[in-house]
């Protein structure tokens, strides 16, 4: 089965719809798969419901989606840094669903695996609760999630072999691996595509069978916020 694609288009190809769901990896600008987010743009598709930690920021990542219209519901935990999507959540043209950040990852991971929901304490007594199943167990209240099964999963690895089997870059793992495991089909881009056999097995983040589509590319790599101090006079 190929997997190795030249561009983020042509590992698209057929792929994208209207009104689908897609799960994206990445939090904040870090891990995110600015390449084919870049693809999906071009595409023109639109009515897209996106679950991921957040949005990106404004005019770059996620948050192209966002000033070209094509978003219309984001199940995220994280919605600072971007100005478009406060405006279009304010004037009612973007829904959002919150999820606390560790529920999103195990929605995502719980798809993956084939769990249609789960129990959980997070949320019990907030607005999140409402209108989700409550159940007691040990004397303890508990809501129930649901997970997420998304027709595409569209994520960012630093290298995988030629069957897909993926490794991830120190903190850029983050939502990724979730991610890539909730989605009917799963596109990833790489920095780096190996022989197969040539990573360490007990080095793989992410099976290959997870993974059906690959391509390789050079990433923009943007520092979300950078901090500095100004330099002492001499």
């Amino acid at each position: 089965m190929k997997k190795i694609y030249s561009d983020a288009k042509s590992a698209l190809d057929g792929l994208l719809g209207d009104e689908m769901l897609i799960a994206a990896g990445g939090f904040g600008l870090c891990g995110i798969p600015e390449l084919l987010i870049d693809a999906i743009v071009e595409s023109g598709v639109k009515n897209l419901t996106i679950a991921s930690n957040n949005c990106g920021v404004d005019g770059f990542g996620l948050g192209k989606l966002l000033d070209t219209h094509q978003i219309k519901k984001m199940m995220s935990s994280y919605v600072g840094e971007n100005d478009e999507f406060m405006r279009q959540y304010l004037s009612g043209e973007l829904e959002i669903e919150f999820n606390p950040q560790g529920t999103l990852a195990e929605r995502m991971r719980a798809g993956g695996c084939g769990i249609p929901g789960f129990y959980t304490k997070t949320g019990v007594g907030t607005v999140i609760a409402e209108g989700k199943e409550h159940k007691d167990f040990n004397g303890e209240t508990y809501i129930m999630e649901e997970g997420i099964f998304a027709d595409l999963a569209i994520v960012k690895a630093w290298k995988a072999d030629e069957t897909g089997n993926l490794v991830f870059r120190k903190t850029a793992r983050n939502f990724n691996p979730p991610a890539a495991m909730c989605g009917k089909v799963c596109v990833v881009e790489v920095e780096e595509i190996v022989a197969t056999g040539t990573l360490d097995p007990d080095h793989i983040h992410l099976p290959g069978i997870y993974v059906h589509r690959i391509i390789q590319g050079q990433h923009e790599k943007r520092i979300e916020q950078r901090t500095v101090r100004t330099k002492e006079q001499a």
